[in-house]
Order: structure tokens, then C-alpha cells, then sequence
């Protein structure tokens, strides 16, 4: 059994390919033997520490677009506009409370304390407060206060948190990095139905999203039709990206399974099974190499 240390690193929905990858590990014999995770990583580390990946995939899989902005509570404030409380709730619905130390598998997650000016490393304590304060996008998901601290995503600063997970001997460290470059090419195509469907989808979350924010998310570019929403999310990932090439440079992964930033817009939930396959194609390759290299 090969032992790994999993990093899991940040980048909205792309995160769902961390389940892929998740799957593709076990499926090869490999054996998780620890986690650290940043943002989306954090939520999916976290789940799977706790034992409930399959029920987190079957919740996630089922989401349509409009599913997804349901669970967006919306709230007008100068710390962001979505509160978060919704998706945590329906998350606790299939994986109890519990304190970090007590997880199955040695689980940390990434935040930042804006205030210290500094990362903090959730390894104890509440689960999903760790995993709440690891997710706040600065000015889109509202912060998380603890102890006179303020939490936001641990993207901020550690995209790609390979130096907290933990170590041990002999183990094959595997990082997923969600802002990586090329284009995004995979296998599962959409057929003209489910093509058409996304379409409608997308309609209805302009309209909806334009209905809470009125001309303040309207585009003021009609040929690009790029509004506040996809600049600051957009701006946060090329923030990401850049940081991920510092600290690939550092720290070096025993297996490096890279996911184009171009491969999902950050709340592209609805996109889940063809993620999760995507996941599971570059966890594939990027195993086969390693195997051979160590041939």
C-alpha cells in the first residue's frame, strides 16, 4: 500500500476534480494517509476526512444551475454578498459535527487571518469552521470572525498548501493544483440536448443574479459582457495562478495533477460529473507517470 499526502488546492468549482482524483488514488491501490486543503480543497478534504465523499458526490451531482443559486443566500453587505450558511447546512445534513483532531484521517485546513496579515492552519477544533473560514472569497462569501481574528480564503495567500499538510515516512506527497495553465479539454462532450439545457440554465442565472444586484453586476463592456461578478472572481483566480507558479517552484510533488484554470468558472457547481470525470482522466495520466519515472 503506498501512503500519500494529499494537497488539495483552491480554485472554486474546479475543486470538484479533487474527487476524481480522490477516486482515482483508491482505485490504484494508493492509500490517503493525510490531507491539507485551501478553499474548495478544504471542503472536499474535509468531507472525505470525515468519512462522506460519496454522499457529499451524490448531493453535489444532483445540482442543477438553478440548484446551485438557490443555495446562494444572498446578503448587501461591504464583507460580501453571499453568507454561505445555506450550502453548510445542506452539507451537515449527511456529515455530523465534529472536531478535526477527531477525524479519520489527519485533515488541516487553510485560511487566512487578514488582520495578522499571516496564514493560520486549521489542525483542530470545529470542522466546519475551519472549512467556512477556508472558503470566505474576499469580498464574495462573507469573512468568518474567531477569537479576534478575521478568516478569509486560505487562496489568498496558499493556494496550494503543500507546506501544512502532514508528512510521514516513505509517504508519495500528491498535489492538485486548480489554476494550472493550458486549455481545458475533456473527454465527456455534451450532447445538443444537454448543451441547449445549460443555455436556458445560464439565461435564468443572468436574469436572477441581475435581479439581486440590479445594474451594479451589469456588464459595462456589451461586446464582452464582463460584469463586477466575473472580474472579481476572475482577478482572485489569475491572484491564485500566480502564486501556485512561486510555490510549485519550492515545493516539489511526488505527483502533480494540474487542472487549467480555464477548465470552470468559480460556481460552476452544476458541472459536477463532468469535473469529477476530468479529475479522475488527469489523476490517471499524471499516476502513469509518476509509475514510470519510478521504473
Amino acid at each position: 500500500m503506498k501512503n500519500v499526502a494529499l494537497v488539495l488546492g483552491s480554485g472554486g468549482a474546479r475543486g470538484l476534480t479533487h474527487i476524481g482524483v480522490i477516486e482515482e488514488l483508491e482505485h490504484q491501490g494508493y492509500s490517503i494517509s493525510s490531507i491539507s486543503g485551501a478553499s474548495m480543497g478544504s471542503v472536499v478534504g474535509g468531507v472525505y476526512a470525515a468519512g462522506h465523499l460519496p454522499e457529499f458526490k451524490k448531493w453535489i451531482c444532483n445540482l442543477d444551475r438553478l440548484g446551485v443559486y438557490s443555495l446562494m443566500d444572498f446578503t448587501l453587505t461591504t464583507q460580501g454578498f453571499i453568507k454561505g450558511d445555506k450550502v453548510f447546512n445542506e452539507i451537515k445534513k449527511f456529515v455530523e459535527l465534529q472536531k478535526i483532531e477527531d477525524l479519520k484521517v489527519p485533515f488541516v485546513a487553510v485560511a487566512v487571518d487578514i488582520q495578522g496579515g499571516k496564514q493560520h492552519v486549521f489542525n483542530s477544533g470545529d470542522l466546519f469552521t475551519a472549512i467556512r473560514a477556508s472558503v470566505a472569497i474576499p469580498s464574495v462569501l462573507t469573512p468568518v470572525y474567531l477569537n479576534d481574528a478575521i478568516f478569509v480564503d486560505g487562496g489568498v495567500m496558499n493556494p496550494l498548501p503543500m507546506d501544512a499538510v502532514k508528512r510521514n515516512k516513505n509517504d508519495i506527497m500528491v498535489a492538485v493544483d486548480l489554476n494550472g495553465p493550458g486549455p481545458y479539454k475533456s473527454k465527456k462532450q455534451l450532447n445538443k440536448e444537454r448543451e441547449k439545457e445549460l443555455k436556458t440554465e445560464k439565461s435564468r442565472w443572468d436574469k436572477a443574479l441581475a435581479n439581486v444586484f440590479s445594474d451594479f453586476l451589469k456588464s459595462s463592456d456589451k461586446k464582452k459582457k464582463h460584469n463586477y461578478f466575473d472580474i472579481l472572481t476572475g482577478s482572485f483566480d489569475l491572484m491564485q495562478s500566480r502564486f501556485t507558479e512561486v510555490l510549485l517552484k519550492e515545493y516539489k510533488p511526488n505527483i502533480l495533477v494540474s487542472i487549467p484554470k480555464s477548465a470552470a468558472d468559480t460556481f460552476d457547481f452544476f458541472r459536477a460529473e463532468e469535473l469529477i470525470e476530468y479529475g479522475r482522466e488527469q489523476a490517471k495520466s499524471a499516476i502513469k507517470l509518476f509509475e514510470s519515472q519510478e521504473r
